[in-house]
């Protein structure tokens, strides 16, 4: 991303804060694992998004109107020492000159200087319960400025969430945002086709896993998420992360996983036999799963409410167990009495973006938003039929999921991750070519 957009982004969010407004925002800081190692660190995605810079310790001001500069970085400075164990940093002078601030500080200063640009302002646009930490530094520096009243200083008197304002930005990507996205589409579909080709009985859940990381990795991305690789009754545990059992013959495996490249998530399910064959059973399963996803991903387009796609998979869905005797007719009434949920429990996608499960409202005053373009959703229906479900007991222990990234564009939709394969035929000449 240029640093142009970064910049277009900072004005676009001051101008929506207004005059009188300070917006404050506090980098992502490193999280301990054990003792004193970390995780990898990963910026704020909101921090990202107005600044694109990496590093932790930091704070972001946006002051609309300041003669003497808007747009202020508090970081951490040159350090030879610490720049040798722990690399390079942006520093003062390159928080000015690439990132394209107006000022920068030491972060050690931010107790002296934030309050002289919070004194006099009317509102505080920030994230208030986010941060308990910055919560008190900035209610401390309130509360400064609120001792020196009688001496004509002015506390800020109202404060404002900033995550409608930032977070309504974020939800409608532009070109360069969904290039970036399309492009870590393109490598998670590598990934699981790279998966298809080298899955065989035999093999662990975690040695399917580091073929997903392979590719990942020789990208120049990480996971988007924590992937979950799941061979037979495990693939109807939604959130299944162990990933260490064996791949049996004759059983399908379920393949959660995505890249994230240039800060910007991708999500794709896939699910197929671990010998490169679905039985009979399986391919019913599997197709009333493809059809639900089909015709959800057919519906999207500008103007149409965000559930309807839900809607649509639900009750395709509820119609094929039917059929198939999992459930009860009629299939209209399994979804209105919530029947359906045993074997279908989650909603059929959610917005995707530089956070995997991203940020925007899903309703506008009580009601389903309508589709805009630019607006970035995953199609995700699945059958899950775990060990003691209330069915014929040949269909235990098989779970589907079916998932792709979808743009929302102006005369319809794009799928960014359509280079994986889906249907049966696709999956078992990928598998066996």
């Amino acid at each position: 991303m240029k640093q142009e957009e970064f910049a277009r982004r900072r004005l676009q969010l001051m101008k929506m804060a207004g005059d009188g407004a300070i917006v404050l925002l506090r980098a992502a800081s490193h999280k301990i694992r054990n003792r004193d190692t970390t995780y990898p660190y990963r910026q704020s995605s909101d921090f990202y998004y107005l600044t694109g810079f990496t590093e932790p310790d930091a704070i972001l001001a946006l002051v609309p109107g300041r003669e003497q500069g808007e747009q202020i970085l508090f970081c951490r400075d040159h350090d030879a020492r610490a720049e040798q164990w722990d690399g390079a940093r942006l520093g003062l002078d390159g928080a000015v000159e690439i990132l394209g601030m107006d000022d920068a500080f030491p972060i050690g200063d931010c107790d002296d200087i934030l309050p002289n640009l919070l004194e006099g302002r009317t509102r505080v646009v920030y994230s208030l319960g986010r941060d308990t930490s910055f919560d008190q530094q900035l209610l401390g520096w309130i509360s400064r400025i609120r001792a020196e009243v009688k001496r004509g200083a002015r506390a800020p008197g109202e404060f404002i969430s900033l995550d409608p304002l930032l977070h309504e930005m974020r939800l409608k990507k532009n070109r360069e945002e969904v290039r970036a996205m399309r492009k870590a589409a393109r490598v998670s579909a590598d990934a699981h086709i790279r998966a298809m080709r080298a899955c065989k009985p035999g093999m662990t859940e975690f040695e399917l896993c580091a073929e997903l990381l392979h590719t990942f990795y020789a990208a120049g991305g990480a996971c988007a998420y924590e992937p979950i690789v799941g061979g037979g009754e495990n693939a109807c545990v939604l959130h299944y992360v162990r990933n260490r059992d064996a791949l049996n013959d004759g059983d399908l495996v379920l393949i959660d996983a995505g890249v994230e490249l240039d800060h910007y998530a991708s999500d794709i399910s896939r699910t197929f036999p671990v010998n490169g064959r679905f039985t009979a059973r399986q391919r019913e399963l599997y197709s009333i799963v493809l059809k639900a996803q089909e015709e959800a991903i057919a519906c999207i387009a500008p103007g149409v409410a965000w559930e309807e796609p839900h809607r649509k998979a639900s009750t395709t869905i509820a119609q094929g167990l039917v059929d198939l005797g999992i459930l009860a007719g009629p299939a209209t009434d399994r979804v209105e009495d919530g029947s359906i949920l045993h074997y279908y429990p989650h909603k059929t996608g959610h917005w995707i973006g530089l956070d995997v499960h991203d940020v925007g409202d899903y309703q506008i005053d009580s009601q389903p938003r309508e589709l805009e373009p630019g607006m970035v959703m995953t199609i995700e229906p699945g059958v899950y039929i775990p060990a003691g479900s209330d069915c014929d007991p040949a269909w235990h222990g098989i779970g589907i999921r079916i998932e792709d990234d979808i743009v929302v564009t102006r005369n319809g939709y794009e799928n960014l991750t359509d280079a994986a394969p889906r249907s049966i035929a696709a999956i078992e000449e990928c598998m066996n070519a």
